[in-house]
C-alpha cells in the first residue's frame, strides 16, 4: 500500500492474556484515550499512519467453518501500518512510547519489556502475523515516485513526437525545457526513508523509564 508520504507496509500482531488479566488492559484504554498526552511519544512518530490495540475475547472468535473454538486465553490485537522498515519502525515505537507500550502490552503472556529492545523485537516476531493484504502493483515505489515516473515519462513522449519535424535547434530547444521542468523527477526513489527525527530524542523519552525500569523489574517477580 503506498501513499503520498512514503511506502506504508502493514504489521498485526496478536498475543494471548489470561482472561483474569483483561480488565487491565480496558482500564489501560479508556486512560489512553481520555488522556491523549499519554500517547503523545507515538502521535509525534509522522512515519505511523494507523495504529490500534483490541482486545479479542476467548469466546469472541468467529466461526468461519473450523468450529467454536475452545480457548482459554483472550488476545491483544495489535494492527499498525507504517513507513519504513521493519527494524526502524520497532527501534523508534520503543524509543518514543517505551512506558505506554508496556502499559499496552503488560498483560500479555511473557511480555519482557520494551527496554531493552532486542527481547521485545524477539516477542514481536515470535507473535507477529505476516500480511498479505496489500497490494502494490509498482513494490518499492510511492505514490510520488509514480507521479514524477508519469511526468518524465510525458516528456519522453513529447521529445520523441517532434524529433521528426523539429530542426536541431528547436529540438534543442524543446529538451531543454523538457529537461528543466522535470529535473526534481529523475531521482532515484533509494532506500527506504529515515523512520522519524524523534529517534534522535530516544535517550530523553526514555530516561523516567530507564531510572525505574529496577524497581519495575523487581515488583512483577
Amino acid at each position: 500500500m503506498s501513499n503520498v508520504t512514503g511506502k506504508a507496509y502493514g504489521m498485526n500482531v496478536i498475543t494471548p492474556m489470561k482472561p483474569w488479566r483483561t480488565w487491565f488492559n480496558r482500564f489501560s484504554f479508556m486512560i489512553s484515550r481520555s488522556i491523549p498526552s499519554s500517547l503523545g511519544g507515538l502521535l509525534g512518530l509522522s512515519f505511523i499512519h494507523f495504529a490500534r490495540w483490541a482486545i479479542v475475547k476467548r469466546d469472541q472468535w468467529p466461526d468461519l467453518g473450523q468450529g467454536k473454538q475452545k480457548l482459554s486465553n483472550d488476545y491483544l490485537l495489535f494492527c499498525s501500518n507504517f513507513n519504513g522498515t521493519w527494524d526502524q519502525y520497532i527501534d523508534a515505537f520503543a524509543d518514543g512510547l517505551p512506558n505506554g507500550l508496556d502499559l499496552l502490552w503488560f498483560t500479555s503472556t511473557k511480555y519482557p519489556h520494551s527496554v531493552p529492545i532486542t527481547p521485545f523485537k524477539n516477542y514481536i516476531r515470535s507473535n507477529q502475523i505476516d500480511t498479505n493484504y496489500y497490494y502494490n502493483s509498482v513494490p518499492g515505489a510511492a505514490q510520488p515516485d509514480v507521479k514524477a515516473a508519469l511526468r518524465v515519462r510525458r516528456a519522453l513522449l513529447a521529445l520523441q513526437q517532434s524529433h521528426a519535424s523539429s530542426t536541431p535547434q528547436q529540438f534543442r530547444e524543446l529538451y531543454v525545457s523538457q529537461l528543466v521542468a522535470v529535473q526534481n523527477d529523475l531521482g532515484y526513489e533509494g532506500h527506504a526513508p529515515v523512520a522519524s527525527n524523534d529517534t534522535e530524542d530516544a535517550e530523553t523519552h526514555r530516561e523516567d523509564y530507564l531510572a525505574n525500569a529496577g524497581a519495575l523489574a523487581l515488583a512483577a517477580r
